[in-house]
């Protein structure tokens, strides 16, 4: 009998659980100190991310808003859905993600929508389905990210030579997006015509995995003279991979990664530069949109405005999106001047 009434207590909260998008409305707050946000990351145990917590905390202790972060352990595309109706559960005012994929999450998005939680996608887009989401803050304009990492590769190989990517997943929308913009300033302008994309490789964010794919790139083109990595786990696994195989300079390594992650390779020499932005600054401009959407402050419209207390104004373009600034390049020049 007690297993029986085990069994049904179990059912019903699991089809209670499952049916998040017809629960209530969540009450909209009154001001900044009763939002609740919550940013759901790709996965845990990634420094890239641990710099955007940092942005969102003091955003917060600027506003008065409450911050809460979770993830799940893999980067999978669809590790993040029962974490998203977690959210949704509790009935928090904004879940701002960094998406694992374009459309697997478009269901949970819609329910969270439904109960009147605004919904962010933070870092990347989920391209193609916009109309699940209420704006989206990028690092920097997409557009020019897949073309600056091809020149900043090329300016350090004499734009000559065979070189490979090490992505992070097969399904990570932000980088799939860089890379077709990599294929198509090779394939379009004559400036990189000598220059060669051998392959690309998937080490799934996760540090032993990357490492083990770049070591078997070393091996497998005894004449590679770079590696792009789009990814701040792939950048450090490339770099150690280059290092313990004394292929540096020989090998160029470059892509998107942390300055205090990379310092040690720029200042021993296996790495000569590599770029990002500022994920703090990415964390620090969602809080702030994301408040101003909880209130009603702003409306989700190219032409928007809303100001913070660090940086200043931001302007919404396009289908709500918000560009949190330019792109850096770290060398052995400037690199000391950053701690992210």
């Amino acid at each position: 009998m007690l297993k029986r009434i085990t069994a049904s207590v179990i059912l019903i909260a699991t089809l209670l659980f499952a049916a998040c998008g017809e629960l209530g409305q969540v009450e909209p707050p009154e001001s900044a100190e009763d939002v609740r946000i919550v940013y759901i990351a790709k996965n845990v145990g990634n420094p890239y991310f641990d710099a955007i917590h940092a942005g969102f905390r003091q955003a917060s202790e600027e506003l008065g808003f409450e911050f809460t972060t979770t993830a799940p352990s893999t980067p999978d595309a669809t590790s993040q859905i029962p974490y998203v109706r977690e959210q949704i559960q509790r009935g928090v005012h904004v879940i701002t993600i960094s998406p694992n994929s374009t459309d697997a999450l478009n269901r949970v998005f819609r329910q969270a929508s439904d109960r009147g939680i605004k919904v962010l996608s933070v870092n990347s887009d989920i391209t193609g389905s916009e109309e699940y989401r209420d704006g989206a803050i990028l690092p920097m304009d997409f557009e020019l990210t897949g073309k600056s990492q091809i020149e900043l590769l090329g300016s350090l190989i004499d734009y000559e030579g065979k070189f490979a990517i090490l992505s992070a997943t097969t399904d990570a929308p932000d980088q799939n997006y860089w890379i077709e913009g990599m294929k198509k300033v090779l394939e379009e302008d004559p400036k990189y015509e000598n220059m060669e994309l051998v392959t690309i490789v998937y080490g799934d964010d996760e540090p032993e995995k990357s490492l083990r794919e770049a070591e078997a790139l070393l091996t497998r083109y005894g004449d590679l003279r770079g590696i792009i990595a789009p990814t701040t786990v792939g950048i450090d696994a490339a770099a150690r991979a280059v290092e313990n195989a004394g292929r540096a300079p020989e090998v160029q390594v470059t892509g998107l990664g942390l300055p205090n992650q990379m310092r040690r390779f720029v200042e021993n020499g296996t790495v000569e530069a590599f770029a990002l932005w500022s994920p703090y600054r990415v964390g620090y401009v969602s809080g702030y949109k994301g408040v101003q959407l909880a209130l009603g402050n702003l409306e989700a419209t190219e032409g928007s405005l809303f100001s913070t207390e660090e940086f200043g104004e931001f302007e919404m373009r396009g289908d709500a999106v918000t560009i949190a600034g330019p792109p850096l390049i770290f060398d052995k020049d400037n690199i000391d001047e950053f701690d992210f």
